[in-house]
């Protein structure tokens, strides 16, 4: 399958720079190794001790009118692919806002620039691997979903980066969850690639809310006992997604 990821136009024109930021979004679907590994997931479901375990077997598609999310490894990515959506959605929001230039500083223009591009990314790519895996990707793809911010001010410095700060370190600690869930060691490196990303989106807008201090990697996310870092399960992240995601689906089949 080849591997074409359309990135939505932007505004500003700091979306030339090729930070580091950006270059390692790039790289990471650049790669084609996760969708040259992904086949059809019938024919993962063909081992008896995978189908054995808790959720396999249950595909992501509507049951009793309601679009669920499926268990095993493709529930997993699935679920990986709404929180994608939202934090795609978000940034795109943010780099095209009319305050985007005006509001925030040079600094920030570029790295939200960067972290849409790689929200995108990884939306457009979580959408490819889904599609190439499951049987029936009409009925069992994700639909797009849709957002509601409710009061938040695209323009205003603080709720922005506020906001973004709050999604990547949840995306962080929904990555580091789901990992124990997954199975082929295609999509754990899928998932562990992406995290990494996205620990560095969470370092970069800790940075810019407080500038020269130690909380890009702080006691809240990371523990200083042992060093690693928050993990929550799907229904725990899905709780705080849920006040801004509106399309209505379920999750029946993980944690």
């Amino acid at each position: 399958m080849k591997n074409v990821v359309k990135i939505q136009e932007v505004k500003p024109s700091s979306t030339d720079r090729r930070s580091f930021l950006r270059i390692s979004g790039l790289t990471l679907v650049s790669s084609g190794l996760l969708l040259a590994g992904c086949n059809k997931e019938e024919d993962f479901y063909a081992d008896p001790d995978m189908l054995s375990k808790p959720g396999r077997g249950h595909f992501p598609g509507e049951k009793n009118g309601v679009f669920d999310l499926g268990g095993g490894d493709l529930g997993v990515l699935t679920y990986a692919y709404a929180l994608e959506q939202l934090e795609a959605d978000f940034y795109t929001r943010v780099v095209n806002t009319t305050g985007f230039t005006t509001n925030f500083t040079a600094e920030d223009q570029q790295e939200l620039t960067d972290l849409y591009y790689h929200e995108v990314i990884h939306r457009e790519f979580f959408k490819a691997v889904l599609s190439s895996a499951l049987p029936n990707p009409k009925r069992q793809l994700l639909p797009d979903l849709a957002f509601d911010y409710g009061s938040l001010n695209f323009s205003s410095r603080d709720q922005v980066l506020a906001t973004a700060k709050a999604l990547e370190d949840t995306g962080v600690a929904a990555y580091n969850g789901a990992g124990r869930l997954i199975s082929n060691p295609t999509y754990l490196l899928l998932a562990g690639k992406i995290v990494s990303v996205e620990a560095r989106h969470a370092s970069a807008i800790r940075s810019l809310i407080n500038p020269n201090s130690k909380d890009f990697a702080g006691d809240d996310v990371v523990d200083p006992s042992t060093g690693l870092d928050v993990k929550k399960n799907p229904s725990e992240v899905l709780a705080i997604a849920d006040g801004f995601i509106t399309t209505e689906f379920s999750a029946l089949y993980l944690p």
